[in-house]
């Protein structure tokens, strides 16, 4: 069944759009402080549209989500008994203890693992905000680190080109239907284990 090649030939079209990079900003300062969606998902197709611009898509994602970063961590630092409670009734309450800890152990280099690795670097970002971390590390950091991933992105997608594009367009419903299954048994596992 054809599920996922319609969404990801209508991915590319919007990749390819005029007001994509706009977009793009948008998702990444978004993701960095509030947002639960990561920009890969747009940066990704986009380079891979548009190899020639895969560096400014790079850039753009970078920049944004340092910004968004910053918000996230005066987030942190001024408002964070306001945030507190839905914090701890959410699902990142786990991945900000984890944040607390990892800060403890390695100070700042926590922030430039959680902006490279797929953890939730928000909740890092709130942290670091909400334990006064000095700011001028925590924005290197954070640059260091989604530029790191940003960029790395950037270049697959720039070394594949249209080859890797049309690669992928032909198995992307196996590789779809293969990540549904996936979820489904890591979700059946995880219950297992925990229920």
């Amino acid at each position: 069944m054809k599920l996922f090649s319609p969404l990801y030939d209508r991915t590319m079209r919007w990749a390819r759009h005029r007001h994509a990079p706009w977009y793009l900003g948008g998702v990444s300062f978004a993701e960095s402080s509030f947002f639960p969606i990561p920009p890969d998902v747009m940066l990704a197709p986009m380079a891979l549209a548009r190899p020639e611009k895969a560096w400014r898509y790079a850039l753009i994602t970078t920049l944004a989500s340092v910004a968004g970063g910053l918000l996230g961590y005066f987030i942190g630092l001024l408002a964070f008994s306001a945030i507190e409670p839905w914090l701890q009734s959410s699902r990142y309450w786990s991945a900000y203890e984890t944040a607390i800890a990892w800060f403890g152990r390695w100070g700042v280099l926590a922030v430039f693992i959680a902006g490279f690795s797929p953890i939730p670097y928000k909740v890092f970002t709130i942290a670091a905000g909400a334990l006064s971390m000095a700011l001028l590390p925590f924005a290197l950091a954070s640059m260091v680190g989604r530029g790191a991933r940003f960029f790395l992105v950037a270049a697959l997608m720039r070394w594949g080109g249209a080859r890797m594009e049309a690669q992928l367009r032909t198995h992307i419903d196996g590789l779809g239907w293969a990540t549904v299954a996936l979820v489904v048994v890591g979700a059946a596992l995880y219950w297992a284990h925990n229920g």
